[in-house]
């Protein structure tokens, strides 16, 4: 290979003269492919695409509601070697069009979205599935334990009711369960376990992953693994992911869920910090290890003035607590929540209310201020379900929601504190949705994968999931922006988690000179004409 024999500057300048041409080449082909519809009649026939202007402004729509790009076509496939079939015959186009693959949509930038191209709406193997009695989500057994082999176009929800019924399920989870295993796979998949179980990309054993030449590979850490780790946590940039083969875990029957308050900052971080080293051992399911009297799940939040109590994520605090609580935020501007869980079953029923107060022994908490639920585990997983159905009702789901989620080095997070929460955010005084804060270990991440993070052992996720009108979400993209650039002007290492940068030395800074060369050279690897997901817009001018 050409790295064999030229000096590594020389060979990564060769490599961004090569990736630079093709995104002109391409860019400029899929320019004159949006400006004159060269996607042919004759080939949304042969492909059985739609063009009906229903179809395509669906596909142009995402959560997001702030982006929106026509497709010129959109796809219900009924096979993985349906979407093979369509890509290898952009592959193989003098002029290649673009494919993005849309699960739920849950994108907030139009990262799901192909302008000008084609829009796979993997719902329709869904229905397909749904419609033949197909399980499109199998739990199987081996040597060393349980697995599911699940479409990527299944939804998490489903994989938990199906792997429930057997006593089993993954140990990794989102917040939200209504989102697609590809997508969450090809993003990274992060919660209040992950500090503990590793984000959703970590639980992987094996793929099925359709790339940019149209080709169905299997691939696991052990075959095909340039593949594997490109493709989780690449941004949908080096296939398609058809099929997830992922560990599954004794299912927990219930779950003590707790929340702490606090009205300092560093009392806070300092706690969180001290409950995720002791759960930063590896797992296993042996009786006497010391991660059976640990926690599983530590999240955070902020409550401030301009916001409710209880929010959509969950309804928690009792009606009656609700003015003093009000009360404390009025007179701190913002407290802090620290949110933990721990599962149990039968077994381990009798000892889970000591086991808890053990490890919340020497917390700084606010006196006064501790609050516990007991629920079922699939009740405290699909938790953000009810709040999502209620503002469905209230026509306050399809709304802008201008996002920012963020990934800041455990040392610079007392700055992000003071520059952010207790200024910016403050003085705008604009956030009413959730405001999210909880940290992981690096540990957990396999540098391998796709998925950029901070160097730090300890890094924190921030987000801001912000609801807004029609007529006023470009003040809180605004607050978004102005963010970004007092972590840029105060030296704050910070990465986006589902990343929406503009520029290729956006992109660059975002994955580091060493990992952006692996990306590079993944991308020829897998996707040589750049087709693949140009809604993210590394590769492509979307």
């Amino acid at each position: 290979m050409v790295e064999n024999y030229l000096p590594a500057p020389t060979y990564f300048i060769l490599l961004l003269i090569t990736i630079t041409r093709l995104i002109s080449t391409v860019g400029n082909k899929t320019e004159h492919l949006n400006n004159n519809s060269l996607l042919s009649s004759d080939l949304i026939s042969r492909h059985n695409l739609l063009d009906d202007p229903e179809s395509l402004e669906s596909a142009s729509r995402d959560f997001g509601n702030l982006v929106h790009h026509l497709p010129r076509a959109v796809f219900h496939p009924r096979s993985p070697q349906d979407i093979a079939s369509l890509v290898k015959t952009s592959y193989e186009s003098p002029v290649p069009f673009t494919i993005s693959v849309k699960g739920q949509g849950h994108s907030t930038r139009g990262q799901a979205m192909a302008r000008g191209g084609v829009v796979v709406d993997t719902r329709a193997l869904r229905e397909e599935n749904n419609s033949n009695k197909k399980k499109n989500i199998r739990v199987i057994w081996r040597e060393e334990g349980y697995y599911g082999d699940v479409g990527g176009e299944a939804l998490w929800a489903d994989v938990l009711r199906e792997a429930a019924e057997m006593g089993v399920a993954p140990a990794s989870w989102t917040d939200y369960l209504y989102l697609t295993v590809g997508g969450t796979l090809s993003n990274g998949g992060i919660s209040g376990q992950s500090f503990k179980y590793g984000p959703q990309i970590s639980i992987v054993h094996e793929m099925d992953v359709i790339t940019g030449k149209g080709e169905l590979v299997t691939c696991s850490s052990h075959t095909n693994s340039e593949l594997f780790h490109a493709v989780l946590g690449g941004l949908g940039q080096f296939g398609i992911i058809t099929r997830a083969r992922i560990a599954l875990h004794p299912a927990p029957k219930m779950v003590k869920w707790v929340r702490l308050l606090y009205n300092d900052f560093s009392a806070f971080t300092k706690d969180q910090e001290r409950l995720i080293s002791i759960n930063g051992r590896k797992h296993n399911n042996n009786d006497n290890n010391d991660d059976n009297v640990a926690l599983d799940y530590v999240e955070g939040m902020l409550l401030m003035h301009q916001g409710p109590i209880n929010n959509w994520r969950s309804s928690f605090f009792p009606l009656a607590d609700h003015p003093r609580i009000i009360s404390l935020v009025t007179q701190h501007s913002i407290l802090y929540c620290l949110e933990l869980a721990k599962y149990y079953d039968e077994k381990s029923e009798n000892n889970v209310d000591k086991e808890m107060q053990g490890l919340l022994e020497g917390l700084s908490y606010m006196p006064g201020f501790y609050y516990e639920k007991k629920v079922s585990y699939v009740e405290f997983l699909n938790r953000v379900r009810s709040g999502e159905l209620k503002l469905q009702s209230q026509r306050q789901w399809d709304v802008p929601h201008p996002w920012l989620n963020l990934f800041i080095p455990k040392s610079q997070i007392m700055d992000f504190d003071s520059g952010v929460f207790k200024n910016i955010i403050f003085k705008r005084n604009i956030t009413t949705g959730p405001v999210l804060i909880y940290p992981m270990n690096r540990s957990k991440w396999d540098k391998r994968m796709s998925a950029s993070i901070p160097e730090e052992d300890i890094f924190y996720t921030v987000g801001f999931l912000h609801s807004s009108g029609f007529d006023n979400w470009k003040a809180f993209d605004a607050q978004n922006k102005e963010i970004l650039k007092f972590c840029n002007d105060a030296g704050i290492k910070v990465k986006q988690y589902l990343p929406h940068y503009s520029t290729q030395e956006d992109w660059t800074k975002h994955f580091g000179p060493n990992k952006w060369r692996t990306f590079l050279e993944r991308k020829l690897q897998f996707d040589p004409r750049m087709i693949l997901s140009p809604g993210q817009r590394i590769f492509n001018k979307d």
